[in-house]
């Protein structure tokens, strides 16, 4: 029997999770869910599902949602869903505060439901091929760069844009040590409001055990898009370009350093995001980005940002 999925919120991101809801195998697109009633019409529309304008309505016709709503909805919206005993996939951030996860995280655990966190860049197939090179990490870089959109700014620049790359290092470094991501022992930082009188642009050093460093940076004014990290360790450097789907590894060899650009079976993360979703709503397991994982990410996002505007407080 197919999972009946929805969609609460169809805006810019939102409509791209009904799309692949509605071509995956297995999947029934059966509702999506907008405050704008127009809005609803035209995505349910298209992809064949009814249309709600309440997601409550929607509880009884589906099976799993997708939650792309602000931010500041998604922690009342997720734990009513869980309630009702629904499978979750929430965007990222999971929520705007440590303490609404952490009760996310108890209310999912007691209803005994999945909880998937869309931190999209995991699934980019350039992150999938570069994770098994990684060796003995000594230092990460990370840049995340975008002109102003105007979306995402109902949040600072660290839970907007910089998150994504937070839960990434978080993730690669965990694969080398406990399972559980480890946190940074230090964080050294400084932002701007620039534009929305929030966070606008950020750049953070992060210090973890073992002399591991990480400098990242993201921005919402910049004039171009950036999306690289680069990995360095003993025996090369690495360079993942997220928006190309591509990576290159430089390495030396007697006195040359070797450039090669790494194979990578170009996929699209969403795709791949909401597949594992289903799967893991069908087998009854963890999502590789679960609830903590995302609860994770934030609690370093919201450490910088505190930081930041400490700093920006004392200088007023």
């Amino acid at each position: 029997m197919a999972m009946r999925a929805g969609v609460i919120g169809v805006g810019y991101l939102g409509q791209h999770h009904a799309r692949v809801f509605s071509e995956l195998e297995g999947v029934r697109l059966a509702a999506v869910v907008d405050t704008d009633p127009a809005r609803a019409e035209e995505i349910a529309g298209k992809y064949g599902a009814a249309a709600y304008t309440d997601y409550r309505k929607a509880l009884a016709a589906v099976d799993a949602f997708s939650i792309v709503t602000p931010t500041t909805r998604h922690y009342e919206i997720a734990l009513e869903c869980i309630r009702a005993g629904k499978d979750l996939l929430i965007e990222k951030p999971v929520t705007v505060t440590i303490e609404e996860a952490d009760a996310l995280i108890d209310a999912s655990e007691r209803a005994g439901v999945v909880v998937q966190v869309g931190h999209l860049e995991r699934f980019n197939p350039a992150i999938s091929a570069v994770a098994p090179l990684i060796g003995e990490p000594r230092f990460f870089e990370a840049e995340r760069l975008s002109p102003f959109l105007g979306r995402g700014v109902d949040v600072d620049i660290t839970l907007d844009l910089m998150i994504h790359d937070i839960d990434i290092i978080l993730s690669l470094l965990g694969r080398h040590s406990d399972p559980v991501a480890p946190f940074p022992v230090d964080i050294k930082a400084t932002g701007a409001d620039v534009l929305t009188g929030r966070i606008d642009m950020a750049k953070a050093w992060l210090e973890f055990d073992g002399g591991i460093n990480a400098l990242v940076t993201a921005s919402r004014t910049s004039p171009t898009k950036a999306r690289t990290l680069k990995i360095f360790q003993r025996d090369a450097y690495l360079l993942v370009d997220y928006q190309n789907m591509e990576v290159r590894r430089y390495r030396k060899e007697g006195n040359e350093i070797i450039q090669e650009a790494l194979p990578v079976e170009k996929k699209e993360p969403l795709k791949e995001e909401l597949r594992e979703f289903v799967q893991c709503v069908g087998s009854r397991s963890k999502p590789r980005v679960c609830a903590l994982a995302g609860r994770n990410a934030l609690k370093v996002a919201l450490g910088i940002g505190d930081l930041i505007k400490r700093q920006n407080q004392n200088l007023r």
